[in-house]
């Protein structure tokens, strides 16, 4: 247990690494589109990543499959039709649901930022803000050199977590309303078509599955779209909030007590031919923070397909909600499609700081259905648009005129269907 019996005050001088327009902080979905969104409007952009790798849950924890969000476009539609060509729509109003190679998505953005002009700043761990009368000056991150300074215009908080929003003392929310808790977490893992059986090996310290009901989420969920004997699992489930110290170390070691467990099920039940050939470094998260924005994204805007005239981001990809309990049931109801307002990445507080991804203003359950990678791609995108829009124009983060920011979007390639008579309004 933590201890709470001493706290320190931990004061230093820190150096200034670099000065950019406009930082990101994370690497993921969000915060490589916003980077791109960003530099695109002529910004010099600085990216940082904790990792050694950007694509976020998409590479680092393997969840190597788009779901379908009903609108391929923008940068998103950009990296269907460079690396998966063959699943790109003739037009941006349709679903596809690609299973990718996270290796080869991990190369295509180390050459997609050079072509871009992203500085890219890999092992960059946040740290946390120095900040004063409502603009953040700088973020603090450790590195490989020790703890340094990355100063900038403007912010965009693409962390998954709003580690740098909480940090500066942004109100937030995390899990359900009721109780706080978050999905649970899954690791996932790959297997291989060897052609011949395999010995399955089950390690000690893992467990016997023999039916369906003994799997974590109680039943089997996996892919295999490319003909390549290639087999993507997403079968484990751990109770646990990936923002919190305990929380994460058990799920770390019970995830991978799960997959070796699954892994020997289904050797056992239909897969006798396949291999463990790769498990994601790290476990992956579904939820843990939201902050409170300028707007709330809501259960009811999810289920009646809300327009907004602030729309910066358009899914219907169905509420999703895997048991916080870690029960083996899943919430899942169809979405017939909704727009995301600027205003959910917009806190009240800060006039150089945005909030991209699934940690943007929404309760637990808007928040099921808008976390996933495709739509994290669209909000990156509008909020590094957004940010060089401020920076050109000298407003708040707030005041950024909509008819601009869709005009730079559209400049961009992004394409929103159409919007719906008595829409929601906001103001420009």
């Amino acid at each position: 247990m933590p201890s709470q019996s001493q706290s320190y005050s931990f004061q230093r001088q820190i150096e200034t690494y670099l000065h950019a327009d406009i930082i990101v902080i994370g690497g993921g979905p969000a915060g490589t589109a916003a980077a791109i969104g960003a530099a695109r409007s002529g910004k010099k952009v600085a990216l940082l990543e904790k990792s050694a790798q950007l694509g976020g849950m998409g590479t680092l924890a393997n969840v190597s499959i788009f779901m379908p969000v009903g609108n391929v476009t923008g940068i998103y539609r950009e990296i269907i039709s460079e690396v998966l060509a063959e699943y790109l729509p003739a037009d941006h109003d349709q679903s596809i649901a690609p299973q990718y190679s996270p290796f080869l998505l991990r190369q295509y953005f180390n050459e997609k930022m050079k072509k871009e002009n992203v500085q890219v700043f890999y092992h960059c761990e946040f740290i946390g803000t120095v900040h004063e009368d409502g603009r953040i000056n700088a973020v603090i991150v450790s590195t490989r050199e020790g703890l340094r300074a990355f100063e900038a215009e403007q912010f965009i908080d693409c962390t998954g977590d709003a580690r740098v929003a909480i940090d500066a003392g942004v109100p937030h929310r995390t899990g359900r309303e009721e109780d706080g808790l978050t999905q649970p977490m899954t690791l996932m893992f790959m297997m291989q078509n060897t052609g011949k059986p395999v010995t399955p090996i089950l390690p000690e310290g893992c467990y016997l599955y023999n039916e369906v009901s003994d799997l974590p989420q109680g039943r089997r969920l996996y892919w295999e779209q490319n003909n390549d004997g290639s087999l993507l699992v997403n079968m484990s489930r751990v109770k646990a909030n990936g923002a919190k110290i305990e929380e994460i170390n058990y799920a770390e070691v019970e995830a991978l007590r799960q997959v070796y467990s699954i892994a020997h099920y289904l050797q056992r039940t239909g897969f006798e031919t396949y291999a463990l050939t790769h498990i994601a470094p790290q476990t992956g998260v579904r939820e843990t923070n939201q902050i409170e924005g300028l707007y709330t994204l809501t259960e009811q805007d999810v289920v009646s397909g809300t327009r907004f005239a602030d729309v910066v981001a358009q899914t219907n990809y169905e509420i999703d909600i895997h048991s916080p309990d870690a029960k083996k049931t899943t919430d899942e109801r169809h979405v017939d499609g909704y727009d995301i307002p600027y205003r959910c990445m917009v806190p009240e507080a800060f006039d150089n700081l945005l909030v991209a991804g699934r940690a943007i203003s929404a309760t637990h359950v808007a928040m099921s259905s808008m976390r996933v990678q495709a739509t994290c791609y669209a909000l990156g995108q509008a909020a590094g648009a957004a940010a060089a829009i401020s920076l050109d124009t000298g407003c708040s983060m707030r005041d950024v005129s909509m008819h601009q920011l869709h005009g730079e979007l559209e400049r961009q390639g992004v394409r929103f269907l159409g919007q719906r008579a008595g829409s929601v309004q906001a103001a420009d």
